[in-house]
């Protein structure tokens, strides 16, 4: 699909213009437009970098934290929390990944109703070649250098925390 050609303005300044002038100043607008858009550009240049592997930013991320397991297996339900998503999307992520051959679902042995969910030689292969490459476009935050990529974390965690992901 081509890109859209450039807008000659920043429609998200000119919709903050145009609230402002309906219903009064509200930096809030504007700053969750820029996020959601953020979220949008990035999702794209990503999902563009892992689709060869046939992969998702969110399946990646799945085969990313089970390199981190110390067996490189775990519950389904510990990948829904520690990805902070719904266990159907849990099920959908993993069920791709086990048809692509990337990782394999077993009973969990110390939970008779569990899953576990093991990534695969293979799927250890597919995310150390994905994570190069989304490491040398910087995960798409290349306009920015690394003190900044540390001040936007910084700058959202207390969002996340308000919005109880974790505690402090």
């Amino acid at each position: 699909m081509p890109k859209p050609l450039s807008l000659t303005f920043d429609p998200i300044a000119r919709a903050a213009e145009l609230w402002t002038d309906r219903w009064g100043e509200v930096p809030s607008m504007a700053a969750i437009t820029s996020i959601m858009r953020a979220h949008q550009i990035l999702l794209a240049e990503v999902d563009s970098v892992v689709k060869p592997y046939g992969l998702t930013f969110a399946r990646y991320e799945a085969l990313v934290l089970l390199t981190f397991s110390k067996a490189g297996e775990l519950p389904m339900s510990k990948i829904g929390e520690r990805l902070m998503v719904h266990p159907t999307s849990v099920t959908n992520t993993v069920d791709r990944l086990v048809r692509a051959g990337l990782v394999t679902k077993r009973p969990n042995p110390h939970d008779g109703r569990g899953t576990l969910a093991s990534i695969t030689d293979r799927g250890r292969e597919v995310c150390e070649a994905a994570t190069r490459d989304l490491m040398a476009m910087d995960f798409g935050l290349g306009v920015y250098d690394e003190e900044e990529c540390r001040e936007v974390f910084a700058l959202l965690r207390p969002l996340r925390v308000a919005a109880r992901d974790f505690e402090e």
